[in-house]
């Protein structure tokens, strides 16, 4: 199943009437979780209207990303795609809601293809990623490629960019990424 291959993480919240306090991020506690990676770069998003849709990105190897992704202001649909060739669950996708309040966090690893639609007015996506960004490796797949099959959120208002829309479907797509491999 597509959602073990997923990392949701919870992270605690100390609350008190000034707020909250929050460890977003620990390798040693993310080990425990079963990410043992090493992050090289951190990226942050920013949405002024809902339904601004980004993605399904990836980086090719040498250079593909494992992510670890939060909201830090608003709220996000979160996608991730499995385009690994060899997985039982290739094309499969899992979404997950990720809000400032929730604090959830989501690790897709190498071999996924990315995305999410913003739900809020002004929400931030958050990210660590396992390598630096590299033009020359990006890829992506169509966000509504009806083989997958996302039920995106707010989809009657998406804002999108063209190269979101003008990316390949699953079925024209040739991936760089076979399980077992590129992790």
């Amino acid at each position: 199943m597509l959602k073990n291959e997923l990392i949701l993480i919870k992270p605690t919240r100390h609350k008190d009437e000034r707020g909250f306090f929050s460890e977003t991020y620990s390798r040693r506690r993310y080990r425990e979780f079963g990410i043992d990676v090493e992050f090289l770069q951190d990226n942050h998003s920013f949405s002024l209207e809902p339904g601004t849709l980004r993605g399904l990105h990836f980086q090719a190897p040498p250079n593909a990303q494992g992510k670890l992704v939060r909201c830090g202001k608003g709220a996000i649909f979160d996608v991730a795609v499995d385009i690994r060739k060899g997985s039982p669950t290739f094309g499969d996708w899992a979404g997950y809601e990720l809000t400032e309040e929730n604090g959830h966090q989501l690790y897709v690893p190498v071999g996924f293809a990315h995305g999410f639609v913003t739900l809020n007015p002004g929400s931030e996506l958050v990210y660590k990623c396992t390598d630096y960004y590299a033009p020359h490796a990006e890829g992506s797949i169509r966000w509504d490629d009806p083989t997958i099959g996302i039920a995106w959120p707010l989809a009657e208002q998406l804002i999108l960019n063209e190269r979101d829309n003008i990316a390949p479907l699953l079925t024209d797509f040739k991936s760089p990424f076979t399980l077992g491999e590129n992790s």
